[in-house]
């Protein structure tokens, strides 16, 4: 249970923050200090939760994340459902605090199609690709075999910063359904109606990832001198 509550909290935390950051400064294409600012409060966020709760649950705060980790049998069904109920719920709470803070006209830091002109394929395309090379980035740097250690933390969070400085202009940058979820509920506008795009282009992009990672990933027949040889 303590895993799920983790997952919530640091899932509020990344939402609460990445989305407030973005209100706060004006996060518009046009504005790009605020571009690069919310792009920051993203990666930062999940710094401070890797380092604050990576010891409990991993620090998915991302049901993408967990969807990888399920389809890569790191983890059993039972834990990734707790992990997904977490998540939701961390980032629902964020989105209704937002709301109590911003008013809903603020827009929330909710996700969006305007960048792409409205074309839901489009943004399932943007944020399949996008979420495909973050979350390679987390099975690589969390790999017992290859991973970064403690410093698989630092490397997510940068590489979250990277994925929002190129993803804010088409989709202002989801790559994590609980993120979308939750200010998409108590924003005005047509943030609601598109919050299906920022399910299915993760999901999406999840599933590539834990593909591309078993090709270029470590071999783990233990039958073969794959790795020797290259």
């Amino acid at each position: 249970m303590k895993k799920y509550i983790a997952e919530a909290i640091g899932t509020f935390v990344l939402t609460f923050l990445g989305c407030g950051a973005a209100v706060s400064l004006g996060c518009a294409e046009a504005n790009t200090a605020a571009v690069v600012g919310t792009a920051i409060a993203f990666g930062l966020s999940v710094v401070a939760m890797a380092y604050t709760i990576g010891g409990v649950s991993g620090c998915h705060i991302n049901p993408a994340i967990t969807l990888a980790c399920l389809i890569d049998k790191r983890m059993s069904l039972k834990d990734a459902c707790g992990y997904w109920v977490g998540q939701f719920v961390g980032g629902i709470a964020a989105g209704a605090v937002l709301a109590a803070i911003y008013g809903c006209e603020s827009g929330l830091g909710a996700n969006g199609l305007a960048g792409v002109n409205g074309c839901a394929g489009c943004g399932i395309l943007v944020e399949a690709i996008l979420t495909g090379l973050f979350v390679l980035v987390v099975l690589g740097t969390t790999d017992g075999k290859v991973g970064a250690g403690n410093l698989a933390g630092l490397a997510i969070g940068l590489s979250l910063i990277l994925i929002h400085l190129v993803g804010i202009h088409f989709t202002g940058t989801s790559v994590n359904p609980a993120r979308s979820l939750g200010p998409a509920l108590f924003a005005c506008g047509d943030a609601l109606s598109q919050v299906w795009v920022f399910f299915v282009g993760p999901f999406i992009g999840s599933v590539l990832a834990v593909i591309l990672w078993k090709l270029a990933g470590p071999c783990c027949c233990g039958k073969c001198n794959c790795e020797k040889e290259n």
